[in-house]
């Protein structure tokens, strides 16, 4: 591990992280998903969490993201303590600062799949006709803008999964969690998701939080925490 510091000293060789995850502690009834599982993301790092089923890898995303509270321990976010922040609060970053890209896209169906990458601005106030034009850029980087009017029941897998990451893109997030995001995806169709989806992030500077078990997914990230039996270990990308 390198330039994340433990004892509260500062490291000036690298920047100080953007989320931090500290000694977290979580259960399931008698079932122990994190035990004592600390993390760091630093601002547009994209980072693979890995690790066998049940080891608690989806969990330490749902922590980080203040969907699930901890048991003990502390999330932080931008100096900012996320585990002590209201039910409003955590909702309101959700909604603006953080982005999703779950496994099977998790799209309405109703909507369109301009409407759908619209949705995010549109739940937070934006006019209807801003809201798209910004929808259809990033579809437009995505290569899914001739899609605009179909609606998910109308497209492929692949094609689902690229609007559902232009929808985690479209409010600018500072960072996007995608929890097994090519994981229903066949391996050509996951392979140009991640390597859109890798440009995507990297264009506008999100860092990313990536649950996969999947080396050739994790082969994308700057570095890889691997989690076992609820503990994350560190490791830096070689090579």
């Amino acid at each position: 591990m390198t330039g994340i510091p433990t004892n509260g000293t500062s490291d000036l060789s690298t920047p100080p992280p953007l989320l931090s995850a500290l000694d977290l502690h979580k259960s399931f009834g008698p079932t122990k998903a994190l035990v004592g599982a600390e993390m760091h993301v630093r601002a547009g790092e994209m980072v693979a969490v890995m690790g066998p089923s049940g080891s608690g890898k989806s969990t330490m995303l749902h922590c980080l993201a203040g969907i699930v509270p901890p048991d003990s321990g502390e999330v932080r976010y931008d100096g900012r303590l996320l585990t002590g922040m209201s039910d409003a609060e955590r909702s309101a970053l959700r909604r603006g600062e953080f982005g999703f890209v779950f496994q099977f896209g998790q799209l309405v169906p109703e909507l369109s799949c301009l409407e759908n990458v619209a949705l995010p601005l549109r739940l937070a106030g934006m006019r209807r006709g801003e809201a798209e034009r910004r929808a259809a850029e990033w579809m437009a980087r995505l290569e899914v803008d001739d899609l605009s009017r179909k609606r998910p029941g109308e497209v492929s897998g692949g094609q689902g999964q690229r609007v559902a990451v232009a929808r985690s893109l479209v409010t600018g997030p500072r960072v996007i969690f995608a929890d097994e995001p090519t994981g229903a995806l066949d391996s050509l169709n996951g392979e140009r998701v991640m390597q859109l989806f890798t440009a995507a992030a990297k264009e506008s500077g999100a860092a990313v939080v990536l649950v996969t078990h999947e080396p050739r997914v994790a082969a994308y990230s700057d570095r890889e925490v691997i989690v076992r039996d609820g503990r994350a270990l560190n490791a830096e990308r070689i090579g």
